[in-house]
């Protein structure tokens, strides 16, 4: 602007501090129009250098390569512009080329610069490949170069990571010749290393010969770091020792802890800290010796220190899921008298032992105190609170505590409410449970396919087929996709309720939607054909659920046998009964009878006599059922007058078991 035009110099220089600052697209456009103003012969080795070094900090490998390139067809390359381009590449992760870079300064004479190798050094341990790193550390050597604390560290803690142990206490020994001072970093990587490998007998020894000109604050590190390592080897109860050993002034450890041995002299004069409480604390926890941490705070505070958070928050949590609500109550206050403040997880740890005592005041409580202090419950407790009081047939409390969590702003989701609705449901209350349900649709809730199943199977139970056909219905309508388990719930209803034709639609809709029906959806539309008299269409779709891999269970079996037997299918029922037999299934008794007196009726009385023998010999835990005992007077009545089954009957007799069979129905006087 003030007339005078900026030579190549000037423009070099502006270059330069493009490069440094790393602005690339500046220094492309000042490039541009350096040509431009000064021509292309303007462009020297200075030019280019400045242009290497600003990709080079942009992270632009490809361009940097080609400008090398230029000025390699130049003759411009030389120490700099090679050592600068070497430490590129060692950022950008490609260490082997800055290796390759070296070499071919070492061809032309040049000596790579101390920065340099020690780059190397770093991008290779970087790498995790030590082997090489130590090689770049070795040429420093050779060339006169002294290795720094950051060196000795980042290849003492690659060889560590690698278990090459022995390599590093080399490089350590080396280290320490040099006169290079052990940090405390340094020295936890080591102590570490040991114990990794379990070799504790090494640790006490280490930590005498480097501690010395530690502060006492970073030989306490040194000290947990060794807690931790017993901690995670298992052998929590050593370092249980060794720190009750300092705070409580006991000498030596218990007999057989030969592990702890090792590093007792050296702890001694260490004075623990609140992370010192914390580790131990914590392993007690993951064992479940509450009582010996509960005696470790106690010391703790009478030692001075006032913990960590994650102490009082594990600990309170194993309390609370060993049902020792009060004792973690008591370390709740205690906590908050020295200081520490609780978290959200803290207050549902007690809000967990809380919902498991089934104590919905002192939840309401606390609860308060949660939202006082900003924390909301975790809605899985108050999930299970709600299911433990429904199954208890505490209802009212239930809805009670849900409504009390609406007044206090917290909002119960879907599934705490379904869980509400399932208890109301397993109690017979079906119609309330119909109640909730509308009630939260009406507040914005959207209740899921869970909720829905939920009701269609109360309704079921209940033999309120119309209701669950409804809810079904209105699924639908929401334009909510039916689950697995509703199909199988509506193909229960459906057959429950006669409507056979809509049941097997059903399992061909699941089959269209790529549902794959289970052994309940067989056994239910199974249960259901042989129920509506159509026993054949009912062994078809046996054999389909075979051919799809869905193996029969024990209840696919029974329902399957007792059907084809209302049916009349008896020596059908039998070749099945047999099959169930050999894949180690056994008829439940009251079914087993029912089968037997099935195989009488059809003329079959030497089977039937076979069976009820090996019924009758069997413990009969219910055998005060009236129902079973007429079904064994009934079988004996007619085989103790067939005369191929009348001397077993008689034997039977003689046992004393058909006697004990007949008095079963004695109870009431008949």
């Amino acid at each position: 602007r003030l007339s005078c035009t900026p030579n190549s110099y000037t423009f070099n220089c502006l270059l330069d501090a493009l490069a440094k600052a790393g602005r690339a697209d500046d220094a492309e456009a000042r490039l541009q129009e350096m040509l431009v103003k000064c021509g292309d012969g303007s462009v020297d080795k200075y030019t280019l250098t400045s242009l290497l070094q600003c990709y080079s900090n942009a992270g632009r490998p490809d361009d940097a390569n080609d400008v090398f390139q230029r000025m390699s067809q130049h003759g411009w390359v030389d120490e700099h512009v090679l050592t600068m381009l070497a430490v590129a590449f060692s950022k950008w992760g490609k260490v082997d080329g800055a290796v390759e870079l070296v070499g071919r300064m070492e061809v032309l004479g040049m000596r790579p610069s101390e920065k340099t190798l020690s780059v190397l050094v770093h991008g290779f341990a970087k790498q995790r490949r030590i082997d090489k790193a130590i090689e770049m550390f070795d040429k420093m050597a050779t060339y006169g170069y002294v290795a720094d604390l950051p060196m000795y560290g980042v290849l003492i803690e690659g060889l560590c990571r690698q278990k090459k142990i022995g390599k590093a206490v080399k490089i350590f020994e080396v280290m320490k010749s040099s006169e290079v001072v052990p940090d405390v970093r340094l020295l936890k990587n080591m102590i570490e290393a040991f114990i990794h490998e379990g070799d504790f007998a090494i640790v006490g020894p280490f930590i005498n010969e480097n501690a010395g000109k530690l502060k006492p604050s970073d030989v306490t590190a040194l000290y947990n770091v060794v807690l931790q390592g017993l901690v995670n080897h298992g052998q929590v109860e050593v370092a249980y020792q060794l720190l009750t050993s300092r705070v409580r002034g006991v000498q030596g450890i218990s007999d057989g802890l030969t592990v702890g041995a090792h590093v007792f002299d050296t702890m001694q004069d260490v004075k623990p800290n609140s992370d010192s409480f914390n580790i131990v604390v914590c392993g007690l926890c993951k064992v479940k010796k509450l009582d010996d941490a509960l005696a470790l705070v106690k010391d703790m505070v009478g030692f001075g220190s006032k913990g960590k958070l994650l102490m009082f928050n594990d600990l309170i949590y194993e309390l609370c899921n060993a049902d020792r609500l009060d004792e973690g109550y008591k370390l709740f206050n205690q906590m908050k008298d020295l200081g520490v403040i609780p978290t959200e997880f803290t207050y549902n740890s007690l809000f967990y032992g809380i919902c498991r005592r089934k104590d919905p005041n002192g939840a309401s409580d606390l609860l308060r105190e949660m939202c006082t202090n900003g924390h909301r419950p975790w809605i899985k407790n108050c999930t299970e609170m709600v299911q433990q009081l429904c199954f208890s047939g505490r209802i009212t409390e239930a809805l009670g505590f849900l409504e009390e969590m609406l007044k206090m702003g917290f909002l119960p989701d879907i599934v705490t409410y379904s869980a509400a609705m399932n208890g109301l449901c397993k109690t017979g209350e079906v119609d309330n449970a119909l109640g909730l349900f509308r009630d939260i649709s009406a507040k914005s809730y959207l209740p899921d396919v869970v909720a829905h199943n939920i009701l269609i199977n109360g309704f079921r139970l209940s033999g309120k087929l119309n209701e669950a056909q409804e809810i079904m219905e209105e699924m639908l309508e929401k334009g909510l996709f039916p689950s697995v388990v509703t199909y199988n719930l509506m193909i229960d209803v459906w057959c429950k309720s006669g409507n056979i034709e809509k049941a097997v639609d059903c399992l061909n809709k699941m089959v269209d939607e790529e549902k794959s029906p289970t052994v309940v959806t067989y056994t239910s539309l199974i249960d259901g054909l042989c129920g509506a008299g159509r026993p054949d269409e009912a062994i078809v779709l046996w054999h389909k659920m075979s051919d799809k891999s869905c193996a029969p269970n024990k209840i696919a079996y029974t329902a399957f046998v007792n059907g084809l037997c209302k049916c009349g299918r008896v020596e059908t029922a039998l070749t099945y009964y047999e099959e169930m037999m050999t894949k180690g299934f056994v008829l439940d008794t009251f079914s087993c009878l029912y089968f037997i007196n099935a195989l009488i009726s059809n003329g079959n009385t030497t089977k039937g006599c076979e069976l009820l023998k090996e019924v009758l010999q069997r413990d009969m835990t219910q055998g005060d059922d009236l129902k079973m005992v007429g079904l064994i007077n009934k079988a004996v009545e007619v085989l103790s007058k067939d005369g191929r089954t009348s001397p077993e009957i008689s034997i039977l007799v003689e046992k004393g078991l058909i006697s004990r069979a007949q008095t079963m129905g004695k109870k009431d006087g008949n």
